[in-house]
């Protein structure tokens, strides 16, 4: 195989994270006394991966963004509610709700001793452990890598500097990266200078104008592109 080496991303290509977000701001609502229905969290999602696009920008930094996102939200409804305190509710709840994509668990399972196999994703730490531990993925992988521990965020080249330091005999030729993310992952790749393999389940065909070097579709395809290369 050419590939020893996989890095893959967690939500939205392993993990169910709408589901998570969903679940978790209408909960947290509840506890503040609003009824979340399917436009205000419609909403949030919004506001949450336009703030997200930004961090990957420089535009804003990641201990503003994880309570701005509930001031926006809040403002645009008229809550009058606490962001911090919002934000804070919130997290503590999404760092239970950990859900697996129909047949990601398998392709970590059939992974597991054929590559060297990484988390590479941006996030809160205790957020994402949280998850993966209540989901028993762990096991699975040979290193996590969180933007909130290492100081930087993908698609910088100063995240994948900071990780590749910690995977030995580290090759670009032997190394792919996967996600769902165009933004963050597959330019986090091309920026680097390694193969991307982009998941992507409803997309006919890939941008132009971007390198990527692989487009799934499914996990399997992704099982089989690492596997066949």
């Amino acid at each position: 195989m050419k590939y020893t080496t996989v890095l893959i991303d967690a939500d939205e290509t392993l993990l169910d994270f709408l589901r998570s977000e969903r679940e978790a701001v209408s909960e947290m609502l509840g506890i503040f006394g609003i009824s979340a229905d399917e436009e205000i969290i419609k909403k949030y999602s919004e506001i949450n991966k336009s703030l997200w696009k930004a961090l990957e920008r420089g535009e804003i930094e990641k201990r503003v963004l994880l309570y701005h996102r509930f001031e926006l939200l809040s403002e645009f409804y008229g809550f009058g509610l606490d962001a911090k305190e919002m934000a804070k509710t919130y997290m503590d709840i999404l760092a239970t709700k950990g859900y697996m994509l129909d047949g990601a668990l398998e392709l970590c399972k059939k992974l597991q001793g054929k590559v060297r196999l990484y988390i590479v994703t941006n996030g809160v730490e205790y957020i994402q452990r949280g998850r993966y531990k209540v989901l028993g993925i762990e096991k699975y992988f040979d290193g996590i890598f969180i933007s909130g521990l290492i100081g930087y965020e993908k698609p910088s080249v100063e995240f994948f500097n900071k990780i590749v330091k910690e995977i030995k005999d580290f090759s670009k030729d032997s190394t792919l990266i996967v996600g769902d993310s165009l933004s963050s992952d597959m330019q986090g790749g091309i920026n680097f200078g390694i193969d991307t393999c982009w998941y992507a389940p409803n997309a006919e065909r890939i941008p132009d104008g971007m390198s990527i070097t692989y487009h799934a579709r499914t996990h399997g395809e992704i099982y089989d592109i690492i596997t066949n290369s």
